[in-house]
């Protein structure tokens, strides 16, 4: 891959990854606010997160560019595979979300109808973020180690095939 696309790559990466931790960090910051709030205000509360699907966009860019890049830097072990890492982690962030954040959502009908057993729901959907932000770090993080690690001559990173 020539140097330039290699780093437009990253970059965008970089970008997607970035903008995935802004939703889940909010989550996850607002959780020990909200955890104990009585049902009816936290009811209340869960009303600013309507249009929140839109944030969402970044996830599966932010998946794809991971592969992509691990793929782009498979020449070079370590940095490839931190970036394999960085994928698992914002693919298990789907995971996490369609497992138990997305049944949630449709149990309360995204937070409108309170269910009759909303303590299960609501730990459920709070602790599944948590874990969504952590992983979300985790995975930006590997990609900055990536991006740290990774050689600068850039003839390996495509395979020794040149520019």
């Amino acid at each position: 891959m020539h140097p330039t696309s290699l780093k437009a790559l990253l970059f965008a990466t970089l970008v997607f990854v970035a903008l995935s931790l802004v939703p889940a960090g909010a989550h996850l910051f607002e959780l020990p606010n909200k955890i104990g709030m009585p049902p009816e205000q936290y009811m209340t509360v869960q009303q600013i997160y309507s249009g929140w699907a839109l944030f969402g966009f970044a996830v599966i860019p932010a998946i794809l560019l991971t592969l992509a890049s691990a793929l782009a830097l498979r020449a070079q072990r370590l940095p490839a595979m931190l970036l394999a890492g960085a994928f698992l982690c914002m693919a298990a962030t789907q995971v996490l979300f369609w497992a138990y954040t997305y049944p949630a959502n449709v149990a309360t009908r995204n937070w409108t109808v309170m269910p009759a057993q909303l303590e299960p729901l609501r730990q459920q959907w709070e602790y599944s973020h948590a874990v969504n932000a952590l992983l979300t770090f985790l995975a930006l993080m590997l990609l900055g180690l990536a991006m740290l690690n990774m050689r600068q001559d850039y003839a390996d990173a495509s395979g020794g095939r040149g520019h």
